[in-house]
């Protein structure tokens, strides 16, 4: 058995990624983040869809048509297939924690 608030990594110069688990057109992670953001002009344009869940920490989400939504934990959402995202930013002060299943439409 494991724990997703276990096992952290002490330093993250980067976002930190591990898969849980992976079936058939479908993968499981936990991403740790510790003040990390997408770089300038970047945007996430995924070929799966994502549902992503905040654990632990807060982090804010910018998407291309203009919306901006901060997560607290607790908060989920589906972001679909191929619909452009960043992250505008993520607690520095303590780890954030997110789980994201990530699948066909």
């Amino acid at each position: 058995m494991a724990n997703l608030f276990k096992d952290l990594p002490a330093d993250l110069a980067e976002e930190f990624s591990e898969i849980l688990g992976t079936g058939n057109e479908v993968r499981i992670e936990r991403i740790v983040s510790s003040g990390q953001s997408s770089p300038p002009g970047f945007w996430y344009d995924q070929h799966e869809a994502e549902w992503v869940v905040l654990l632990k920490g807060s982090a804010e989400l910018a998407f291309e048509d203009q919306r901006t939504i901060t997560l607290m934990p607790g908060d989920h959402l589906l972001i679909h297939a191929h619909q452009r995202h960043r992250v505008e930013r993520t607690s520095p002060r303590e780890k954030t924690i997110w789980l994201a299943v990530f699948f066909s439409e």
